[in-house]
């Protein structure tokens, strides 16, 4: 896929006013890949608390998008500057329906590249037994196992812990308690089994 020019915003933490940026991303070959000023942005294979996309390295959430035409790409309710890289202030004001960038809603910055070669290293790690991979919290409760759950759920109990937006901190327990809940059920299922012999 070609670079393509995105709205990219980090959702851990924040509500909808985390830092926010307009760039060109570049894509690995399956696209399902985006990388982005030194970050590499793996698309989650089923719905995150809030993002579409999370970091490889940190696990923090994004939203990545297409650009609106009106430039509003925060949600309604998020506030703060969007940053823009300044190298495709043209290009990006051809994709908009205006012809300048009011400094009011956008900072212009620098975005920095990305060492594509590390992110591919760090994807092809296998993590030990006593390191039990930050990815399993995007996947179903009930597609791990006991010790991941159990792992999963203080991870999850921790960004609740850490987080300053209460929409974030609400996110993080609810799909926390999903957790617990598959956990719980399988206790009750093993006592139960254990009753009945």
């Amino acid at each position: 896929m070609k670079p393509q020019i995105k709205y990219i915003e980090l959702k851990s933490g924040f509500s909808d006013n985390g830092p926010a940026w307009i760039g060109k991303v570049e894509f690995s070959k399956s696209g399902q890949t985006v990388y982005f000023n030194g970050k590499s942005l793996k698309k989650l294979k089923s719905g995150g608390i809030s993002g579409n996309h999370y970091d490889l390295e940190s696990n923090d959430e994004y939203w990545i998008s297409g650009v609106k035409k009106n430039g509003q790409d925060r949600h309604w309710a998020g506030a703060g500057k969007v940053m823009i890289d300044r190298t495709i202030i043209q290009e990006y004001l051809k994709l908009v329906d205006f012809d300048i960038i009011d400094v009011n809603h956008f900072e212009l910055v620098d975005i920095i590249s990305t060492d594509k070669q590390k992110f591919k290293e760090i994807e092809n790690e296998h993590y030990t037994d006593d390191e039990l991979n930050p990815e399993l919290r995007f996947k179903k409760p009930n597609e791990l196992t006991d010790d991941e759950l159990e792992f999963v759920i203080q991870d999850l109990k921790e960004e609740e812990e850490s987080s300053a937006f209460n929409k974030a901190r609400r996110s993080f327990k609810r799909s926390r308690l999903e957790f617990e809940e598959e956990l719980e059920n399988r206790k009750n299922a093993l006592q139960q089994g254990v009753k009945m012999h």
